[in-house]
């Protein structure tokens, strides 16, 4: 088995891999691999965006390992998922690593122990809709199936009811999460027994098909001690991945894109700032197009309106490496278009913290100023926060 490991962004590395295994990952946009011009058996590796754990069987080969770790601490990566889902009730230390640097470790552990702690009190229970035959009316008969099924028989009745079980979406969503990281390489042997405690708690929870898409749960007074193990077990759920490619070669990953990450957590946190200035705040905007005949559409990551419909400010989330050149201009390009689209004379563009203090940009012949601001994501959730509160300010009073 061979193992790489890889840091975010960094710059590449020379490793020894099957050459089927190298044209993989190039297939695979994981990581950004090119065989070494010098050597055949040699691959240069080069981490993006995306971080998390990848294991590639080679038919008739070794598997190989790979592994990617965040810029961030482990910890600070926990807070921005876990405030982009749940801005109010999520906190800075609401789950524990456990002092794991790598993900897929940090990770399985704090869905075990989430899940520990909502089962505490028992599987939760409620009411899932179901359909039966049987001898014994119960709940409501389902007339048009008697009559196709039955013609006209009294006996057996078709009925419907609501039966009041551990079965519903909430227990089969910590049984998926559990079932999906107990199939993953690279979960610490103490971890994964423990996990295998979990899924025997949650037996009774009908597991989900490969394919079939995760039920949906809505948080409420009753669920409420499953939501931080609900939510990590979503994002298990959705940052994993089994990938059949050419060839017979399988991929099993379980990955998260920076990228979406950073995304996510700006608009969140710009939403939820500007909620003191009353309007609202809109996500991934639609209906936004730049020519007169709605024929080029734009979706800006968030557009402020105010109370009558009116947009107030727009800000666009970029998640970059830095650059000795700084940012692209084609950033500053787009934010333009928004600006005008939307008949704003200011434009903000967010950064994770590189090369770029915070600039503004004259816009010639327009009046249109284009501002560029750079979030330091190792700081302190409460630190970052503030940080952008501050930026909500200059958006409405720039």
């Amino acid at each position: 088995m061979t193992e790489v490991h890889l840091v975010e962004h960094a710059p590449a590395k020379v490793v020894s891999l099957p050459d089927a295994a190298g044209r993989a990952l190039a297939a695979s946009k994981i990581v950004d691999a090119v065989p070494d011009p010098y050597e055949p058996a040699l691959w240069r590796l080069r981490a993006g965006s995306k971080v998390g754990a990848v294991a590639l069987d080679v038919p008739g080969g070794e598997t190989v390992r790979l592994r990617i770790t965040p810029k961030v601490p482990i910890e600070r990566l926990f807070f921005l998922l876990g405030y982009s889902l749940d801005p109010r009730g999520w906190r800075d230390g609401a789950v524990d690593a456990a002092g794991h640097d790598e993900l897929l470790p940090a990770f399985a552990h704090a869905v075990e122990r989430q899940t520990d702690q909502a089962l505490r009190q028992g599987l939760l229970q409620g009411y899932r809709p179901t359909e039966a035959t049987a001898f014994v009316v119960r709940g409501r008969i389902r007339e048009a199936e008697q009559i196709r099924r039955r013609f006209g028989a009294p006996l057996p009745v078709e009925i419907a009811y609501d039966e009041f079980t551990t079965d519903i979406a909430e227990n089969r969503i910590l049984r998926a999460g559990v079932e999906r990281l107990l199939r993953l390489p690279g979960v610490p042997r103490a971890v994964r027994t423990r996990l295998m405690h979990q899924r025997a708690r949650l037996g009774d929870a009908t597991p989900l098909v490969r394919g079939q898409a995760v039920p949906g749960w809505q948080p409420n007074r009753l669920n409420a001690r499953y939501h931080h193990a609900l939510h990590l077990a979503g994002l298990v759920l959705d940052g994993a991945s089994a990938e059949h490619l050419p060839g017979g070669l399988r991929m099993n990953g379980f990955l998260f894109d920076m990228n979406k990450v950073f995304e996510d957590f700006v608009c969140v946190a710009l939403r939820e700032a500007l909620t003191a200035y009353g309007g609202h705040a809109t996500l991934q905007a639609r209906n936004i197009h730049l020519d007169e005949g709605g024929a080029i559409r734009m979706r800006p990551d968030l557009v402020w309106y105010g109370e009558s419909g009116v947009p107030l400010a727009v800000a666009d989330a970029k998640y970059k490496a830095g650059r000795p050149q700084g940012y692209p201009d084609a950033d500053l390009y787009q934010m333009l278009a928004y600006c005008t689209s939307l008949g704003l004379k200011n434009g903000h563009l967010v950064y994770a913290k590189g090369n770029a203090p915070h600039a503004g940009h004259m816009v010639r012949h327009s009046g249109i100023v284009l501002h560029q601001h750079a979030l330091d994501l190792g700081q302190a959730p409460s630190v970052l926060l503030s940080a952008v509160s501050a930026l909500t300010v200059s958006m409405v009073r720039p």
